[in-house]
């Protein structure tokens, strides 16, 4: 397409084919299939989250490397595709987050942060210029109204609620061990050995807590509810963390 100063310049706009599918989001989720398996399970009193966390090569310092990542106190994310555009919806999550907290001195219900991410997601599929992010996440979050809950978003901009699930290389293999696993009343320790075997079954070379990362959400007591905030900060006590390389590497040894 020629220019009105007679340069040439193209763009990129994702339209549906013939057959009625969208051919840069399927590329997108391929870009999603070829990156480490990432997982999340439900339990009845929290939820954990859990992905492969390689490098390249013994050089590369993997303590810089983030693949389990904190929006706000109740909710984190994990992802399974291209780390660049991970870290580019981790920052706008947070910003949402941020300005959710500004506007009702809370931070954002599970499903209401999901959503924002989702609609970004979804808006890069049909804008000039841009390609859909090739990146399928993971979120996992706690608020007072729905407990515990987890979500899966794709390039497409869908998003489900799971009790489990898996995406990422070996995500048809891991979610059939998951269903076989799963039940109900899971208890969260019960489901983070759960994670770390699912992924042990398609996990290349040794498992370490250096090549293993975990988040976890926890539901906060009647007395944590009672008390609420952190003192001196008005804010409520966080209920989503990621566990410490030591932590892992105790449940490894379980």
């Amino acid at each position: 397409m020629a220019s009105a100063d007679g340069g040439a310049y193209s763009y990129s706009l994702t339209v549906f084919s013939p057959s009625g599918k969208l051919v840069q989001i399927e590329h997108a989720l391929a870009a999603v299939s070829q990156g480490t398996t990432s997982l999340g399970i439900k339990a009845s009193n929290g939820i954990v989250i859990a992905t492969e966390k390689k490098s390249s090569s013994i050089l590369i310092d993997d303590s810089m490397i983030e693949k389990v990542a904190v929006i706000c106190p109740n909710i984190g994310i994990v992802y399974s595709g291209m780390g660049p555009d991970f870290r580019i919806l981790v920052s706008r999550a947070r910003k949402s987050a941020q300005a959710y907290w500004k506007i009702h001195n809370e931070y954002p219900p599970t499903k209401v942060l999901t959503q924002e991410i989702a609609t970004i997601m979804q808006q890069a599929t049909h804008s000039g210029g841009v390609r859909p992010y090739g990146v399928s996440l993971l979120v996992a979050g706690w608020d007072i109204n729905r407990g515990p809950s987890l979500y899966q978003v794709d390039p497409s901009g869908s998003f489900w609620a799971w009790k489990a699930s898996a995406i990422g290389k070996n995500m048809v293999n891991a979610k059939t061990f998951l269903e076989k696993r799963y039940n109900d009343d899971i208890s969260l320790e019960d489901a983070i050995h759960t994670a770390l075997l699912t992924l042990k079954e398609g996990f290349e070379g040794h498992m370490t807590e250096k090549t293993i990362e975990i988040g976890i959400i926890t539901v906060p007591s009647e007395a944590d509810l009672a008390v609420g905030k952190v003192e001196g900060t008005g804010r409520v006590k966080p209920t989503f963390r990621k566990l410490t390389e030591e932590e892992v590497r105790d449940y490894l040894a379980m």
